[in-house]
């Protein structure tokens, strides 16, 4: 209620399949974790089909930067500039019909070079991409990616990296598990964590904006 983050599960896994998220999330329900509003992740499968599994109601978000990056794998280095240029004025788009129309801009400019596939990947999942315009426009810098895990997970993979491989999982799990509490100390608090309440409660946003007050067009 206050806006902090803080860590929930760190468990280790073959795989990132339907079945091992389905685990973990269901380790967390029964633990007493309630239906989250939204869950943010990146496109990996897995992650959606346990969603639906265990919290069917919750609203989903694809990572934005991770999408940028599948993108730009399908466009040749050298236009790689440009097309970032565009593919952040749809990310950072003021709403999601101008985020619509960025798309659509961006589509032209890839069909008209032969980037077809980059065309295509832009556009998949799209509804999975604009949820966030539901949400209150002060949240949008922390539901756009999953940076507040990719963040810490940068200095742990430093450590663990360095260990090269570890003999048994457990204790692999306990060196990152440690790792992460000490770095959520420094977590970064949401902005306007006020807000929270009338999230959770499911009170309605357009375009980041509460829907009983004036949206502007």
């Amino acid at each position: 209620a206050d806006g902090r983050k803080v860590v929930v599960s760190v468990t280790s896994g073959a795989r990132e399949s339907v079945e091992a998220w389905s685990g973990v999330l269901r380790d967390l329900r029964d633990r007493g974790l309630r239906a989250p509003r939204l869950v943010v992740a990146d496109g990996h499968l897995g992650i959606w089909g346990a969603v639906r599994n265990i919290w069917p109601e919750a609203d989903e978000q694809r990572c934005w930067n991770h999408k940028v990056m599948n993108v730009l794998d399908q466009v040749p280095k050298t236009q790689q500039p440009a097309a970032r240029r565009l593919l952040r004025e749809v990310m950072y788009a003021p709403t999601q019909a101008e985020a619509e129309r960025k798309r659509q801009q961006f589509e032209a400019w890839a069909q008209s070079r032969g980037y077809r596939t980059a065309a295509e990947t832009l556009t998949r999942d799209w509804e999975r991409m604009v949820t966030l315009y539901r949400y209150p426009r002060e949240h949008w810098v922390h539901i756009r990616t999953v940076n507040v895990v990719e963040s810490p997970f940068a200095a742990l993979r430093l450590r663990t990296d360095a260990a090269k491989r570890f003999k048994r999982s457990d204790r692999a799990t306990a060196v990152i598990w440690k790792m992460l509490m000490v770095a959520e100390r420094r977590f970064r608090r949401l902005n306007a964590p006020h807000l929270l309440a009338k999230v959770y409660a499911g009170v309605r946003y357009v375009d980041g904006v509460e829907a009983t007050q004036e949206v502007a067009a």
